[in-house]
């Protein structure tokens, strides 16, 4: 049998779903990831010369980059051992996934699909859906 999972993820966190033959085993991932913090001051975005980023905003750039990655190397450590995966959720994040899976170079799991899905789903929604998405190939 295929080794099978499902990933419902967004900027806090991504649920993967492992199916089993008559179960569902899940694991959260955290993110560190910030959100959307205010700067202080307020600050021209436009200068006369185009868009200029001040070191601060150029930071914080960085840092969520960087979070970002981290983010993205946690989840995929997660799912090295699966056949296939497939990505749902609210944001574009899982898109970012799949091309961080893509870009990487190790043997990672098959993409089956991404696709969105419900921003408020319960666990066992989430798990409904996964179960739903294989059954129908």
């Amino acid at each position: 049998m295929k080794k099978q999972a499902g990933i419902w993820i967004d900027t806090k966190q991504a649920v993967i779903i492992f199916l089993k033959k008559n179960s569902a085993d899940i694991k959260i991932v955290n993110s560190s990831i910030e959100g959307r913090a205010r700067d202080a001051g307020g600050k021209r975005l436009f200068s006369r010369f185009g868009i200029q980023f001040s070191g601060v905003q150029k930071k914080k750039a960085t840092r969520k980059t960087h979070d970002l990655q981290d983010y993205f190397k946690k989840v995929v450590n997660e799912i090295k051992d699966t056949d296939e995966v497939v990505f749902f959720g609210p944001a574009k994040i899982k898109t970012e996934l799949e091309k961080y899976m893509l870009n990487e170079s190790i043997q990672l799991p098959i993409i089956k699909r991404v696709e969105t899905a419900d921003s408020k789903m319960t666990q066992n929604q989430m798990v409904a859906w996964v179960k739903q998405f294989y059954q129908q190939k």
